[in-house]
């Protein structure tokens, strides 16, 4: 096993640990050999700080913490263990204290807040012939239609659970800014970036799914934080 400290990975709203396929190749290039990604279940903001913390427990030496989406929100609520050093946000959001996704998206709303709707069990999907102009639009439609079919939905009240104590005002952190992306507005994101006094933010030309459309640069980011 290498030195480097161990990645762990963490997903947003409508796509499981899955979504990070091509930056967990990526890092295995680069010779992280400790890289995890887990998998929440989207119940309640409580239920995924709370099994994205247990993974981390588990981990002896340093952690990098990256959320992309909602799982920024994930890694703002829990990353304050001791063995997290840095935390990287990927399009993500980084909440204040008291604050929520949810409180942060309505004042600021995504060009794709329409597409969104909940089912008669409470749960949020993006209609499945919008995923893809709402959500990877910079991705082929063959990889936008399995998005598409297998996006795992959140329960609607975990996009208002306000975060506590927010990790970013304890650890070093790093953020990645999608200029198209249609589901968290980037205004929003240059908002959270900006008052987080990140070490490094910077822009892609990307839709939400920089994480699948811009790998490389993804990892870049992530290598740059576990490095420091």
């Amino acid at each position: 096993m290498s030195d480097k400290p161990a990645i762990v990975l963490v997903h947003g709203f409508w796509g499981g640990a899955a979504h990070w396929a091509k930056v967990i190749l990526e890092l295995n290039k680069r010779g992280y050999d400790k890289v995890f990604a887990v998998e929440n279940p989207l119940t309640s903001l409580a239920d995924d700080a709370e099994r994205t913390r247990k993974m981390v427990a588990q981990i002896d030496g340093p952690v990098v913490l990256v959320g992309h989406s909602y799982g920024g929100k994930v890694i703002t609520q829990m990353g304050d263990m001791p063995n997290v050093k840095s935390l990287v946000y990927i399009a993500a959001f980084a909440p204040d204290a008291g604050e929520s996704a949810g409180a942060i998206s309505q004042a600021n709303p995504p060009a794709a807040f329409g597409n969104i709707a909940p089912d008669s069990d409470g749960f949020l999907w993006i209609a499945q012939d919008k995923f893809g102009e709402s959500f990877a639009q910079d991705l082929p439609q063959d990889e936008t239609l399995v998005m598409a079919v297998t996006q795992k939905a959140p329960i609607g009240g975990t996009f208002g659970d306000n975060v506590t104590a927010p990790a970013w005002k304890a650890k070093p952190s790093w953020y990645q800014i999608s200029s198209n992306d249609r589901m968290i507005n980037p205004e929003n994101q240059r908002m959270m970036s900006g008052r987080m006094n990140a070490k490094k933010v910077i822009t892609l030309d990307a839709s939400h799914a920089s994480l699948a459309s811009r790998p490389v640069e993804v990892t870049d980011l992530i290598v740059e934080a576990a490095e420091a």
